[in-house]
């Protein structure tokens, strides 16, 4: 995974190569710049976003942008097959370059379905806003609203199909905004000609899932079961999720699942006696549903 990530950086370099005949590089910056490939060393991958940011802002004159889209995707693959402290050490130097100590950057946006702050990748970062699935922020930006929804189906002439796809992409939760429909699905749906199917979770890597359920507690399997027939559920979570607790306790599962969107809270309230948040959660739709089953006949 860390070869992934300097490929991804090295492509990134390749689209800004007009800088090395811009003028602003000295020579042993445009030296650094050709070191940036597909197999460099890991201590250039660390600084090289770093120092891109630096030439783009003495090029342009503004201080760059740095949006890291599903950044914990590598982390829950390096979880999963076994090469989880390797990629931590590296994403912790990463961060710490891009977005730490970095005076280029104006401000930097990333996106995951983790909240991870107890982990050591993000222990050097400051003035950190996490924005969850439990929060009102932005609560409506990050999907589809039904009555966006429907608008559509209308314009599209299937009106009478408002009912099988609320069942089927419905669901998706963001502090007090409900009823958020997964844009993938949907434009997907309308580009069939309306045919319903299992379209955002064929294309997500549903490994980590898999996993924890698979090798969950019988407890764990019986709630499951529950939830495949229909049923809710309560429990105490922890928003914070720590990679290193998945397998000690069944809270930090089902608090990335319903991170991951594959479950929805139905309630969400402090109890008072435990001193802790204590939600209701249901499969988010039947979309969801279906993947769990394909997942379980597997």
């Amino acid at each position: 995974m860390i070869e992934v990530s300097s490929f991804l950086i090295a492509e990134l370099y390749n689209r800004f190569d007009f800088l090395l005949d811009s003028g602003i590089l000295k020579e042993d910056e445009k030296e650094y710049y050709r070191k940036v490939s597909f197999d460099m060393e890991a201590n250039i991958a660390t600084d090289a976003l770093k120092a891109l940011s630096g030439f783009l802002t003495r090029y342009y004159g503004k201080k760059a942008i740095i949006l890291l889209d599903e950044y914990d995707t590598p982390m829950q693959e390096a979880y999963v097959y076994g090469y989880w402290e390797e990629l931590v050490l590296f994403t912790r130097s990463l961060f710490n370059a891009t977005f730490k100590a970095n005076p280029y950057v104006e401000r930097a946006i990333m996106t995951g379905i983790t909240r991870i702050s107890k982990e050591s990748m993000f222990s050097d970062l400051n003035n950190l806003k996490v924005i969850s699935v439990t929060s009102d922020v932005y609560g409506n930006s990050f999907g589809f609203t039904e009555e966006e929804v429907f608008a559509a189906l209308d314009e599209y002439h299937m009106t009478d199909r408002k009912d099988e796809v609320k069942m089927w992409y419905d669901g998706f939760a963001f502090g007090h905004w409900k009823d958020i429909y997964n844009p993938w699905s949907i434009i997907n749906y309308l580009d069939s000609g309306g045919i319903a199917r299992p379209y955002w979770v064929n294309t997500s890597s549903n490994s980590l899932a898999g996993k924890l359920v698979q090798e969950g507690s019988p407890e764990l399997k019986m709630t499951m079961e529950g939830l495949l027939q229909g049923g809710t559920f309560r429990t105490f979570l922890d928003e914070q999720i720590v990679f290193s607790e998945l397998e000690k306790g069944e809270g930090a599962v089902w608090s990335l699942l319903l991170a991951g969107g594959y479950l929805k809270a139905i309630s969400a309230a402090l109890n008072t006696e435990h001193m802790e948040m204590e939600y209701e959660l249901k499969l988010t739709n039947m979309e969801v549903r279906f993947m769990f089953l394909q997942m379980i006949r597997k």
